[in-house]
């Protein structure tokens, strides 16, 4: 069987229609294989809770991209004596962003839920996000974390100046301090679906897209185990992969300092000819020239590294190479677990 678009990742998958008969729950794994079967057993808690309140059909799709342990593995063991499994194993480690856009494109319910592997995302929560939905009409209720008291200073305000860049001069502001852990009704999941782009920030385009939405604030759960796989350097790539995918406000940045630069310069230049033609003081020049090329060599490079970074966004958009590839695809439903365990699995090579 030749791959379809929905295996490749491609904008024609992105517009596949919905089954609105339940709730897909899509969760990227990357090193989870000593936490997933704890996060699996707390899922299929509260998919039983939604299905015998609310005869809410559930399934969870478990997108592995490129774990080096045996998350794979583990993925496999889970039964799917209570919901439907969906495993995505990805080509190779693609990053988050990639596994979610997988996770959306396989989801075969109505409504798209996403949550974290590392158990931070408390699965007790979902029954609240899918009330604001199916209750209170909602199409994308998202959380955010109600402080960040217990976090380090140097992140508190990076998450603040990012969140200000990004939202500088936007028309549709991304909400401080949301995260991936989010509800999408029906619309919402196929609206996002449609957007066609490769570079993707997810927590820009599901604020974009619009429809109704709502915020719940939440306490972290602790991580089931380990330690978290994002460090500094990650998170300001995050970062910067954020702001250039979504936002311009580096460019008018750089255009401003540009301004204030050359303001600064032409107020330098005036008071060198009133103390040089008015009082007859001669001007060190030397030391001057070579602060003043410094200063500007700098800002310039600093310029050219943010043109740099949007014109490497413009390279990728161009190639309109997919987002990822699967690796391996296999579907378990409940229905056939007491039989053979698992529907036939599906990859991207057969």
């Amino acid at each position: 069987m030749a791959p379809d678009a929905v295996t490749l990742g491609s904008a024609a998958a992105r517009t596949r229609g919905f089954s609105e008969a339940g709730l897909s729950i899509v969760v990227p794994l990357f090193n989870e294989a000593t936490s997933l079967a704890t996060l699996h057993a707390r899922i299929v808690k509260v998919a039983r809770a939604l299905k015998a309140e609310r005869g809410l059909a559930t399934e969870v799709v478990y997108v592995d991209d490129g774990s080096r342990d045996t998350t794979l593995a583990a993925a496999r063991a889970l039964p799917a004596d209570n919901l439907d499994i969906q495993i995505i194993s990805l080509s190779r480690n693609f990053g988050k962003e990639a596994a979610l856009l997988a996770g959306l494109d396989h989801a075969r319910l109505g409504a798209v839920l996403f949550m974290d592997g590392d158990g931070q995302h408390p699965p007790i929560l979902l029954e609240k996000l899918v009330t604001h939905w199916l209750d209170d009409g909602y199409d994308v209720v998202y959380t955010a974390k109600a402080h960040r008291g217990n976090e380090p200073w140097l992140r508190r305000a990076g998450v603040k100046v990012f969140y200000t860049l990004i939202n500088w001069g936007a028309r549709q502001k991304i909400p401080p301090d949301a995260g991936d852990f989010r509800l999408l009704s029906p619309r919402a999941a196929a609206a996002l679906k449609q957007l066609p782009e490769r570079n993707r920030f997810f927590k820009g385009l599901a604020s974009w897209i619009g429809f109704r939405q709502i915020r719940v604030d939440y306490e972290p759960a602790e991580r089931i185990h380990g330690r978290t796989s994002w460090n500094l350097y990650s998170l300001i790539g995050l970062s910067i992969e954020g702001l250039t995918s979504f936002s311009v406000a580096p460019l008018r940045l750089a255009s401003l300092l540009g301004l204030l630069l050359a303001g600064a310069a032409f107020i330098f230049g005036v008071q060198i000819l009133i103390e040089t033609f008015v009082f007859g003081e001669s001007v060190p020049g030397y030391p001057s020239v070579v602060v003043g090329l410094m200063v500007l060599g700098g800002v310039q490079l600093i310029m050219i590294g943010i043109m740099g970074e949007y014109i490497g966004k413009i390279l990728s958009e161009l190639k309109a190479r997919p987002v990822y590839f699967v690796a391996e695809h296999t579907l378990k439903t409940a229905e056939t677990a007491g039989a053979s365990g698992e529907a036939p699995a599906r990859s991207a090579a057969e």
